[in-house]
């Protein structure tokens, strides 16, 4: 997931004319700012029950693989809520000055 959420960073943002150095510091702080978000709108669509096995799983060090399975199983449409957040926020830094 967080591949495919800088991929589309780079893309949206025009990123990729930016020296290498600065493209991954720029990157490294917006990926934090968009997981963030993904993960305080899944805290809230969870269950109580599904957030103590979501961080049974965390504690575990569950393969990512397995913990994006779970959400997309435990959330109705997971994926465009992702999507849906990293759009947001691409808009969002459009229009800082």
């Amino acid at each position: 997931m967080t591949d495919q959420i800088q991929k589309t960073l780079i893309d949206d943002l025009g990123l990729s004319d930016l020296s290498e150095d600065k493209k991954d510091q720029l990157l490294m702080k917006m990926t934090e700012v968009v997981l963030k978000r993904i993960f305080l709108e899944t805290m809230e669509k969870l269950t109580d029950r599904d957030q103590d096995e979501y961080s049974r799983m965390i504690d575990e060090n569950v393969e990512p693989a397995r913990l994006e399975t779970f959400l997309q199983e435990k959330i109705a449409g997971y994926e465009d809520m992702v999507a849906h957040i990293v759009a947001d926020f691409v808009e969002e830094m459009k229009t800082v000055e």
